[in-house]
């Protein structure tokens, strides 16, 4: 017996603050890529991402993505994740894009053929959708000042916040480097988080809030190993974006040695999400499914963390009343 049917998981309007683009290719789009631009996938596209390590996974990662190489093939990207989204039952979501990934585009060319793909998506029905452009950690801080400078001159609506990811134990600290890119982001009206408390522990978390001001946090989740730095988090009322599988297949054994329980316990505001669907073999309800039965979750708790990311999200105000007024009315609160 299930706190939540699968019917009802797939009913609510979601909302998803956690995903990469670049981990929403289906294998069929793969081969098919591969195919264009005749290169051999390292591993069987079935398997392309059955890696041991972050290392290994970023690095399929830019392979998969720099099959791309024109706009077109961009925006369909884009579109194809508003298809997979929609069939989620998604109706916002802010999708990450790390352009140091996509070697076949300029920054400038990807991300407008991907703000061209969410138009046509929402055009359709499909939902709205965002832009989060990611900093890659070993980045310099010249770099990731130039990428908040072109966000700042590229006009483009669909832009919304400024995300980091990558390993950041293969990096090292890097807070203190990216905290000029992180005030000029805030000074522009950008929304910011940032992947850490995953291949960093608590420290990571406490650099992210304390050094580039940061509303939530991606991952986040060893925050539980310094009280500290669950108090602060607390305090601040970070939300953390949780992705309960990724972690499971990186950093924990099993869904039992998770601590989402401990921090849901302690009243840390946290959402569901996928980080990388396709490539971990997953979706958006399969792992809010994962959340409700392993935290008893009912109809009510659902919509709590949707209300949760709607809150987190980098919206206006009046989206976000929008968003609510839907999940409410879907659900008859």
């Amino acid at each position: 017996m299930t706190a939540l049917s699968a019917e009802q998981v797939r009913a609510v309007p979601k909302i998803e603050l956690h995903i990469h683009l670049e981990g929403t290719f289906r294998p069929s789009r793969v081969a098919e890529l591969a195919g264009v631009v005749g290169e051999e996938p390292p591993r069987p596209v079935d398997r392309l991402f059955e890696v041991d390590n972050l290392a290994d996974f970023l690095e399929t990662l830019d392979w998969v993505c720099g099959l791309v190489r024109d706009e077109p093939t961009a925006e369909q990207v884009a579109y194809d994740f508003a298809a997979y989204a929609h069939d989620q039952g998604m109706v916002y979501a802010e999708v990450i894009v790390n352009p140091t990934h996509w070697s076949g585009l300029a920054t400038g060319e990807l991300f407008t053929a991907c703000a061209r793909g969410f138009d046509r998506a929402q055009a359709d029905g499909l939902g709205d959708f965002r832009l989060l452009p990611s900093i890659l950690r070993q980045q310099s801080e010249q770099e990731a000042r130039q990428l908040v400078e072109w966000i700042a001159g590229a006009g483009l609506p669909r832009i919304v916040g400024l995300s980091i990811d990558g390993n950041e134990e293969a990096a090292g600290r890097t807070g203190p480097r990216f905290a000029p890119a992180y005030a000029d982001a805030a000074r522009i009206g950008l929304g910011r988080t940032a992947h850490a408390g995953e291949s960093s522990g608590a420290e990571g978390v406490r650099d992210a809030v304390e050094l580039l001001g940061v509303s939530r946090v991606d991952h986040g989740v060893r925050c539980i190993e310094d009280p500290e730095v669950l108090a602060m988090v607390l305090k601040r009322d970070i939300t953390l974006n949780v992705c309960l599988t990724s972690n499971c297949t990186l950093l924990y054994s099993s869904l039992d040695d998770h601590p989402i329980r401990e921090l849901a316990a302690a009243g840390v505001r946290f959402t569901i999400n996928t980080d990388d669907p396709e490539t971990l073999g997953i979706s958006l309800c399969s792992e809010i499914q994962l959340a409700a039965d392993y935290l008893g979750w009912s109809l009510g708790d659902l919509v709590a963390a949707q209300h949760r990311a709607i809150d987190a999200a980098f919206c206006s105000d009046a989206d976000r009343q929008a968003l609510r007024a839907l999940v409410d009315q879907t659900v008859g609160t």
